[in-house]
């Protein structure tokens, strides 16, 4: 059973996950008013950069040193690479599979990969065995997935056939 402070994290998790269709819907509309996904984007990152800084001075985040990020390893570039390749799927994607559709596909996606960072302890993660039962969970979020997509496929396939 899980302690106190655990769900504390798991809430926290939950809350941050609940945020991502509305990152999604305002990144989508913001791409169509702008009239490009790409400056979307850019305007998106700004506006977390814009965010961020006020927040770091609040909280007298010390400067980085230069040079500091660079004693890392290469894949820790990634992350920004990452964020920008989900904004740009969102922006394109969200609008035309709707918020639902997009969201349950991401989540899918991001679990696959998930059981196999923590099986191979990528990442800097401590390693974690991709045991049957966490397959199994994985293999529900693909099926929910699959769900979700044939049911909105559904209804066009009802009026095609009319």
């Amino acid at each position: 059973m899980p302690n106190a402070g655990s769900l504390l994290l798991v809430l926290a998790a939950v809350f941050a996950g609940a945020v991502v269709p509305f990152q999604a819907g305002a990144n989508a509309m913001l791409g169509r008013l702008i009239g490009h996904p790409l400056w979307a984007t850019v305007v998106s990152l700004g506006v977390s950069l814009a965010l961020i800084i006020p927040i770091m001075i609040a909280f007298r985040v010390p400067m980085l040193t230069p040079g500091e990020a660079l004693k890392g390893p290469w894949w820790i570039w990634i992350g920004g690479a990452a964020g920008v390749i989900y904004i740009t799927a969102a922006l394109l994607l969200a609008p035309k599979l709707g918020a639902a559709s997009f969201i349950v596909a991401v989540i899918a996606g991001q679990m696959a990969v998930s059981i196999l960072i923590d099986h191979f302890g990528l990442m800097g993660f401590p390693e974690k065995p991709a045991s049957v039962a966490r397959l199994v969970g994985v293999a529900l979020i693909i099926g929910g997935m699959v769900i979700t997509q044939l049911a909105n496929a559904m209804p066009a396939l009802a009026s095609q056939s009319r």
